[in-house]
């Protein structure tokens, strides 16, 4: 009997969900939700398979990872590849064709640019501090200005109890152990804008330039990533270096509060660099620096950093994916951020990237 009679049941059921379906059009509020929820499951349904393959950053690094094994566990599909490698190492392989888009904390050079296959988008991600990471044992709290770290890093300044450094630090009982200064081996958009911060806020004490790569003094210790710079820190007592807030939280590193441009010794922290964000002018390619900004509670050496891709995209599976990771990255993306100690975007970047997305040509 129930085999006989569960075809009109169901029959039934489907003609009471139709009643209900149809009555619910008539409620604003019911008729948006179900519209919202289509909208996803088409969204979702239309994506279609492929992979994109991603080099860049390790700056950035930790964030993509996760924003992309979010996105991944909701489009099955599609496949990302993130191989991190550096800043330079990213934009090499975007302009050689070796991957469908970037990571870069630094901008193209002018010089650089008819080396890439046509026309290129800043699409902005996320920020965080740059750390001065130490090691010195017996000193858990140190402050550190613009022209005391130029002298550290220039190997001008060679034991933790220099006059400079003890300037900066008065009641600290400094030890005169050596320091060991820590850099990136790689191409890095973390050196260029560590070194750009000293051009800028150290004046003349920096006599190096600033750039992705810099001829540091001999003697200097060289990681390759930011985790290559923590670790050296880490196996080193009186070892200093520049590492991304992810990388030195995720070592347990020590790092030092900065003096910044409105002359406070500030803890580097997503509230910090929020602060920065907040002061920045942002251009119209969506470039922008938040390095050495203005405010009391700023931390001055906060880092920007993009995904770079072609602006005409050669294929229309990757482009449509892409276009969509992006999006991703601009609502679910923004949330994640803090808990893997990034900054989110101010809401004026976030609207202005969201915005630049329809910029992407994506062929048929």
């Amino acid at each position: 009997m129930t085999r006989t009679r569960m075809p009109a049941l169901v029959l039934i059921g489907f003609s009471l969900v139709g009643l209900l379906a149809g009555c619910g059009k008539d409620k604003k509020n019911d008729s948006s939700a179900s519209s919202k929820g289509s909208t996803n499951e088409t969204t979702a349904a239309a994506l279609p398979a492929a992979t994109l393959n991603a080099s860049g950053s390790t700056f950035v690094q930790p964030f993509l990872e996760e924003v992309i094994k979010s996105f991944s566990d909701k489009h099955s599909g599609v496949v990302i590849n993130y191989g991190g490698g550096g800043s330079g190492k990213g934009r090499t392989d975007l302009q050689g064709g070796i991957v469908d888009f970037c990571g870069t904390d630094a901008t193209v050079a002018a010089a650089d640019v008819s080396k890439y296959k046509g026309a290129f988008l800043y699409f902005p991600t996320v920020a965080a501090p740059i750390t001065v990471s130490y090691n010195l044992t017996g000193v858990d709290s140190l402050q550190l200005s613009p022209t005391t770290i130029a002298k550290i890093f220039l190997g001008q300044t060679k034991t933790w109890n220099a006059a400079d450094i003890a300037a900066d630090n008065p009641g600290v009982k400094l030890p005169a152990t050596a320091i060991t200064v820590a850099h990136r081996s790689d191409s890095s958009g973390t050196t260029s804008n560590f070194t750009s911060f000293l051009k800028t806020a150290a004046g003349p004490a920096w006599t190096l330039d600033a750039g992705s790569t810099v001829a540091w003094p001999a003697g200097e210790q060289a990681g390759n990533g930011n985790s290559g710079v923590a670790q050296i820190i880490s196996g080193a007592n009186g070892a200093v270096g520049y590492v991304d807030f992810s990388d030195a939280k995720a070592a347990n590193l020590k790092f030092a509060k900065i003096k910044n441009k409105a002359g406070k010794f500030v803890e580097a922290s997503l509230a910090g660099a929020s602060a920065a964000l907040a002061n920045v002018t942002v251009n119209p390619d969506l470039t922008y620096n938040p390095l050495w900004a203005d405010g009391d509670t700023a931390y001055p050496i906060t880092s920007p950093t993009w995904i770079l891709a072609y602006t005409n995209q050669s294929d229309h599976a990757k482009g449509t994916d892409l276009k969509a990771f992006l999006s991703y990255i601009y609502s679910d993306g923004q949330g994640m951020a803090n808990s893997i100690n990034y900054a989110q975007l101010s809401d004026t970047i976030k609207q202005q990237a969201v915005a630049q997305l329809d910029k992407l040509v994506i062929p048929a």
